[in-house]
């Protein structure tokens, strides 16, 4: 009875080590050992293991265009079995905490979802691509993206960043200086045509030479100001130049002002003048007469900054304020830098106004 109670265990242990929970393409078969921090590693016999790769450069782009984020992926050793492979796309928070799904493909087949749905495209141009084509893009789309092959039970992935080329500048609304809770600070920015910054963008802006004294809201609900220039009321004159930061903030009780950002036009920002200038009503209906709507303060920079907008005659924007555009600063034209000059938000008085037309 013995013999036969130890023959059975032998059969059924013999069976187990037989047997595979998966198959695809390749079993795997692991060896625990310590490494030499004590830590445990996995060394792979008759494995092979799934690469992901994306740029390791940041892909630029600009609002309305279409942009392809690259991701390839490969076995090593390389293996001709064939595989249902399953390709994520994710939208990623700069601290890595949060996703936003943005595509899944299975073979031919995928699905883009959110704000993605109808922008979002898998470009395959070759057996192991897993590239994605983003079209339209948007102000929004800025930032990082995870490309993730599944394999079976495996998987990995890669990150790439998607950059647009834009311009940050400091905004306040007309009831002044220091006025913006954090919620209110995204609805301004959104309202100029723009969305609220990020520390990347205003970093980029400020190694451009922005350079501001009053501090402002950026995308994570901390507070910065970039000083180019060291001077007293702006951190001391010993401070070296750099992004000056308050932190975090509550975002509900603290007020500030708030940085933007907007992209490149895919219209065009023009001016108009009437021989006794305009009122602000009457400006913004002189811009739909003229088949166009009242520029934005986005719209006024992005012009500036990308198409090279000059204009020394004060206008009217859509919300309330007067600026005008120098490219090529010159004699009774403002400052000696190039930029966007501001009158403020003045009550009365009558000028030109800028408008916007979408191509």
């Amino acid at each position: 009875m013995l013999l036969l109670s130890l023959l059975l265990k032998a059969a059924l242990l013999r069976l187990v080590n037989s047997y595979h929970p998966f198959y695809n393409g390749f079993y795997y078969n692991h060896i625990m050992n310590d490494d030499d921090n004590g830590h445990e590693k996995v060394i792979d016999f008759n494995g092979v293991r799934l690469v992901v790769e994306t740029s390791k450069d940041p892909i630029y782009s600009f609002s309305g265009a279409n942009v392809t984020l690259p991701c390839h992926y490969h076995h090593e050793p390389e293996s001709e079995a064939k595989h249902k492979i399953r390709i994520k796309w994710s939208k990623l928070r700069d601290d890595y905490t949060k996703e936003q799904d943005v595509l899944v493909a299975i073979g031919k087949t995928y699905m883009a979802f959110g704000d993605f749905r109808g922008r979002a495209h898998f470009h395959r141009t070759g057996q192991r691509d897993a590239s994605l084509l983003i079209s339209d893009v948007r102000l929004q789309d800025d930032g990082k993206y995870r490309c993730e092959v599944i394999d079976g039970l495996e998987d990995a992935s890669d990150v790439v960043e998607l950059r647009l080329r834009g311009i940050v500048f400091p905004y306040q609304p007309p009831r002044g200086q220091y006025s913006l809770n954090f919620h209110e600070a995204e609805k301004v920015c959104q309202e100029q045509g723009a969305l609220i910054a990020t520390f990347h963008q205003l970093f980029q802006a400020w190694s451009e030479g922005l350079d501001w004294c009053n501090a402002g809201w950026l995308a994570d609900g901390t507070v910065h100001y970039p000083i180019r220039l060291p001077r007293k009321p702006c951190g001391g004159v010993h401070l070296a130049p750099g992004i000056r930061s308050y932190g975090p903030r509550h975002r509900h009780l603290h007020r500030f002002d708030v940085f933007c950002f907007s992209s490149t036009l895919r219209g065009e920002v023009f001016y108009l003048e009437h021989p006794t200038r305009m009122t602000l009503e009457e400006a913004k209906q002189a811009c739909q007469d003229a088949g166009a709507e009242i520029a934005k303060v986005g719209h006024l920079y992005s012009a500036w900054k990308f198409h090279g907008l000059d204009r020394c005659d004060a206008g009217w924007l859509a919300d309330g304020s007067v600026r005008y555009p120098i490219a090529k600063p010159r004699a009774n034209c403002g400052p000696a830098e190039p930029g966007v000059r501001s009158f403020g938000f003045p009550s009365k008085g009558r000028f030109g106004v800028f408008c916007y037309k979408e191509r």
